[in-house]
């Protein structure tokens, strides 16, 4: 088992097959760039290499027949989605495919008819890659390989090959990698003879020693191991910075959201910062924090995260519970929403289930701010509309591209905030300058009023910084009240 370039997080990545032959025609080149033909030497005529060729993939969707009838998206939505994952690592989708699906087959999930159907389409096309929109066993996989004599990639694979490609911290290569080799340690069946070939035993007697199998899945397993102690590592650390940000404590405002909803275009409208920020699914993996000062002069931290998806892959889920961590200890999260897409309830529902199996639900104490994002992809009236609700409970529009109801959704972060803070009046002597520059630094003072013996603050802090106030101040303090506990 070699280990994986730092880059790539130890998947497989996919690599285009470029047809062997001289790309320019029967011309040929010399090493100075000279076109030479029919054995003459042509001087000073231009070559332009032409561009790699990208990899061909045929994109099928497996439909059940059995289909939940609360299910919100149909069987062109969700191939639409399974053509964008596949454009998100750079594959060139040749041709696609609806195949419905009455009753899985164990040796390859669909029926003999329609593979052969599809291996008919596929001599024709000659794809490299063939993608399958559903959950394959490693024996079905195997199968569809033989069958179609071409790579196949299955829902989670083709996830696991995006994450690959747009980890860029170590935290991140490590969660994917931890993610791909326990997808891959179930797919180690005898695909290759080689693979059942015994190695000698140590010792003087030898012994029947193990197969190469044998060897894979006890060197993936010690790589796991690692890996794992690894990500502990990471999860200390990752604590240690959360106590030391509770230290200065300022609240941390987490996006969450299906991927390519916006979050990262908002989080640079917000914070002025420079994450990469695309019309791509997954375009950003590493989670990214910022300071962010509200309107009324409080600062927070944001927090952008990595994008949701539906049947997000349980080995991915398991893997970056250390990056989620972060949402768990946010103090107010935004659901940024697509609001102009076809599918948005649908994904909606999708991130709710997610956030549920990270253990935070809607009826949680902490706010829960819903963002329609994208308003600037709708038509005039129903944009004006949603922005004419914005002053309500109900979700926050907005456009992150030109900035309509950005001021909206920082009034609400500052009102979903302010349920937790404590609300006092704090009464100073007028000379006690040292004592009203502590009440500025660690609090917010939303009114002042001077009288001829004394200085009356009304101050706005959180209940960490209450508790601070209330040691210092001590019968100068009246508490006008209490935040919500979280």
């Amino acid at each position: 088992l070699r280990s994986s370039s730092p880059g790539r997080a130890g998947t497989a990545r996919l690599q285009a097959r470029h047809l062997d032959g001289d790309a320019a025609g029967p011309d040929s080149v010399d090493g100075a760039g000279n076109r030479a033909r029919d054995g003459k030497r042509l001087s000073k005529t231009r070559f332009q290499v032409p561009e790699a060729k990208r990899t061909g993939a045929f994109v099928i969707h497996v439909e059940r027949k059995s289909r939940d009838r609360f299910e919100l998206r149909d069987a062109q939505a969700r191939l639409d989605e399974a053509v964008g994952l596949t454009a998100a690592i750079g594959l060139e989708v040749i041709s696609t495919n609806i195949v419905p699906l009455s009753r899985p087959v164990p040796g390859t999930l669909i029926g003999s008819g329609k593979v052969e159907e599809i291996a008919a389409e596929v001599r024709a096309l000659e794809p490299e890659v063939i993608i399958v929109n559903a959950q394959l066993s490693p024996v079905q996989q195997r199968n569809l390989e033989k069958a179609w004599n071409a790579k196949v990639l299955d829902r989670t694979a083709l996830i696991l090959e995006i994450f690959g490609e747009r980890a860029q911290t170590r935290e991140g290569r490590l969660q994917v990698e931890l993610a791909h080799l326990t997808y891959q340690r179930s797919r180690l069946v005898r695909s290759w003879t080689h693979l059942e070939r015994q190695r000698g035993g140590f010792g003087f007697l030898g012994g029947p020693g193990e197969t190469q199998i044998e060897t894979d899945r006890r060197l993936i397993g010690e790589r796991l191991a690692k890996i794992r102690k690894e990500i502990e590592e990471v999860k200390r650390t990752r604590g240690l910075h959360r106590s030391a940000r509770k230290k200065v404590p300022y609240p941390i405002v987490a996006l969450v959201g299906y991927t390519n909803a916006g979050k990262s275009t908002l989080f640079n409208k917000l914070t002025n910062a420079e994450v990469m920020a695309k019309d791509l699914l997954f375009a950003t993996l590493d989670p990214t924090m910022r300071g962010l000062r509200l309107p009324n002069g409080r600062r927070v931290i944001l927090s952008d995260t990595v994008g949701f998806i539906s049947d997000l892959p349980h080995e991915l889920v398991a893997a970056f519970r250390a990056t989620l961590e972060e949402v768990l200890e946010a103090d107010v999260i935004l659901h940024i929403r697509d609001a102009a897409h076809d599918e948005t309830e649908a994904q909606k529902r999708d991130v709710e289930e997610v956030l549920i199996e990270l253990g935070i639900e809607a009826n949680d104490d902490r706010p829960i701010i819903e963002v329609l994002n994208k308003i600037d992809l709708l038509d005039p009236e129903e944009r004006e509309g949603l922005l004419s609700h914005n002053g309500r409970k109900s979700a926050v529009a907005i456009s992150a591209i030109d900035g309509d109801g950005v001021s909206d959704l920082l009034s609400r972060i500052e009102r979903a905030l302010g349920k937790s803070e404590v609300r006092f009046r704090l009464t100073l002597d007028p000379s006690d300058g040292a004592g009203l520059a502590w009440a500025h630094a660690h609090g917010r003072v939303t009114e002042r009023k001077d009288r001829s013996n004394k200085l009356v603050l009304r101050v706005s802090a959180d209940p960490q910084d209450a508790e601070r106030f209330r040691h210092r101040y001590g019968k100068g303090l009246s508490v006008e009240q209490e935040g919500a506990a979280r």
